[in-house]
């Protein structure tokens, strides 16, 4: 008997030890590239700790915070009111980490003439308003709206940002559901028009001043850039301190993890002292 019961014991330390080395992250696919720099950071100098990132959008990170199946879940935007209030029927206790600051850059193929349009602008070219580049400067070419999936955070943040809760974007508006996906799309496309996270553009696409203000990293922290947002990692309630989840969240107030954030082509937040 005294062999079985060492034997179950052990058999429950193993568990205990091997749930504290794990993490599991999904959502958002702007938080995506950071929570992968972080846990290939994090699992180099700490071997033995698993750490598992997703990327099915901020909707499903959401999600998956609510039903246990993640530990932090990644979003670009805040809960809906609709998500914060299941999550308190069932007893979590969602607590936002702000680990980045970001721009929705407004995107378009580099042999665009137009350098820059006003927010009102933008609306009006997603609302349908305005569908050709003649009516802003540009030349006589249909404007094809790229959006992203409504699923994602990065949309809600632009609907939110430029649109308003009442618009709706025009029925031909192409989704797609990634960053990248909008990037490729615009890149291909001479009359395309998109938006996606900062780190996500290059110079493959041209971003747009907007109210004569260009996306980067210094008109973001002096919030002068209109179309900005901060990035979140979701836990259920404040983790526990010197745990897993709570060293992994706090990378982003390090100055490794800000100098990652920085790498990617996001806006780090303020290291801590």
């Amino acid at each position: 008997m005294k062999v079985s019961l060492v034997t179950v014991g052990l058999v429950a330390a193993c568990a205990v030890a091997s749930a504290q080395d794990k993490l599991v992250l999904d959502g958002s696919t702007t938080v995506g590239p950071i929570a992968k720099a972080f846990a290939e950071y994090y699992m180099r100098q700490n071997p033995g700790v698993n750490i598992t990132v997703s990327e099915s959008g901020s909707g499903n990170g959401a999600k998956g915070l609510l039903n246990g199946t993640c530990d932090i879940g990644n979003l670009s935007r805040h809960l809906k009111d609709a998500e914060a209030k299941a999550m308190e029927e069932k007893g979590i206790k969602p607590v936002a980490h702000v680990v980045a600051f970001d721009a929705l850059p407004v995107i378009v193929h580099p042999s665009n003439r137009v350098k820059g349009l006003t927010l009102e602008q933008v609306r009006d070219i997603y609302t349908g308003k305005v569908t050709n580049w003649k009516d802003v400067g540009g030349s006589d070419l249909p404007i094809v709206v790229i959006s992203r999936d409504t699923n994602s955070g990065t949309y809600e943040s632009f609907r939110e940002l430029v649109l308003g809760k009442d618009d709706k974007i025009i029925g031909s508006a192409e989704y797609t559901g990634s960053n990248g996906g909008v990037r490729q799309r615009v890149q291909m496309t001479r009359g395309a028009i998109g938006y996606a996270g900062l780190g996500f553009v290059d110079r493959s696409v041209k971003a747009l001043e907007i109210n004569g203000v260009a996306p980067c990293a210094q008109s973001v922290m002096a919030k002068t850039y209109p179309i900005s947002r901060e990035l979140f990692m979701f836990t259920n309630g404040e983790p526990a301190a010197g745990s897993l989840t709570a060293k992994f969240i706090g990378l982003s107030q390090t100055e490794k993890g800000r100098e990652i954030i920085e790498e990617i082509g996001f806006v780090p937040v303020a290291e801590k002292k």
